[in-house]
């Protein structure tokens, strides 16, 4: 497993993370089962959100409740969560009160001191950053939170968050997969007249961005095909895709879904991988793409399979 360093933490990670957004309605051993193996992978980077489960914060309680970890076991994971939706209103909220409210909800559930890195999820349009600045500074001093990041942010959004947060923005989570990749494939096709994927949104270049202020971009559904409408990985609507996924598992003797990831770990901005599946199987096939050698041309190929042009 290919282990990245998180600027600025001390925190040394795997470049794929067990997402735990799905676990609500497993059990105990299902739980145990699916960290279990991920960790035999390698993978000691776990992915929670508070609005993870059919209640706030039941991803993280059933997490805990199944793990029981002791205090050496707690050591050697890194802990992540969100906050920042609130789904029954008002949708997005970064102020003071809540994001303290929501890692003290977090700390409870996971059984836990401290949590590792908190991101902001999805970016709330009201946000007031002397509030997130206010709670940052409470929480890193309260010894609460060890590092901060965001979700979904653009890089204007990052900067607003940056000219009032004292501590650094070392991660950003973002949708990224072969077939979702709006946010590499307008850097690739820049400055091409009549293509909407040359098209810069949102303050454009994320990936540099990222790459130039030591942001760690951790790719978000990174098996769908597009935002929550099913994976590409044996579809009938990506034939071409697969053909050559197919293809070069067999060159590289992995299966089809370590060639995924391994599109994405191959980048060199040094990304993370969140996977999304509760199939322990699948956990430890994906791991097998965390240092695979794709070359240019191959990671070219499955871009453009992928339905990117390529000029």
């Amino acid at each position: 497993m290919k282990t990245i360093d998180l600027a600025g933490t001390g925190i040394s990670a795997p470049n794929v993370v067990l997402g735990l957004m799905r676990i609500a309605d497993k059990s105990d051993d299902e739980v145990r089962e699916l960290v279990t193996t991920a960790r035999d992978a390698g993978i000691d980077f776990v992915d929670h959100a508070d609005v993870y489960g059919n209640e706030l914060h039941g991803c993280e309680r059933r997490f805990a409740e199944a793990m029981q970890l002791t205090s050496s076991q707690r050591a050697e994971l890194t802990i992540q969560t969100k906050c920042g939706i609130v789904p029954e209103g008002p949708y997005f909220d970064f102020s003071y009160e809540r994001i303290i409210e929501s890692v003290n909800g977090s700390l409870a559930a996971l059984q836990t001191d401290v949590i590792d890195i908190l991101l902001l999820h999805r970016p709330d349009a009201l946000v007031e950053p002397e509030e997130v600045a206010r709670a940052f500074d409470e929480l890193e001093a309260a010894g609460k939170v060890r590092a901060f990041g965001v979700s979904n942010h653009t890089p204007r959004q990052i900067d607003l968050l940056k000219k009032y947060v004292t501590q650094p923005i070392v991660a950003n989570q973002l949708q990224l997969s072969i077939t979702h990749s709006p946010i590499i494939a307008q850097g690739v096709s820049a400055n091409m007249v009549g293509q909407d994927q040359s098209l810069t949104l949102d303050g454009g270049g994320i990936v540099d961005y990222c790459r130039l202020n030591d942001i760690t971009i951790q790719a978000w559904s990174p098996f769908q095909a597009g935002f929550f409408n099913g994976v590409f990985l044996g579809s009938p609507d990506h034939v071409e895709l697969n053909k050559v996924i197919d293809r070069l598992a067999a060159a590289y003797d992995v299966p089809p879904i370590a060639i995924a990831t391994a599109w994405i770990t191959r980048h060199p901005a040094n990304m993370q991988v969140v996977l999304g599946t509760t199939t322990p199987e699948r956990v430890s096939a994906a791991a097998l793409g965390s240092d695979l050698p794709l070359t240019k041309a191959e990671w070219y190929e499955l871009f453009r399979a992928g339905g990117h042009l390529v000029p």
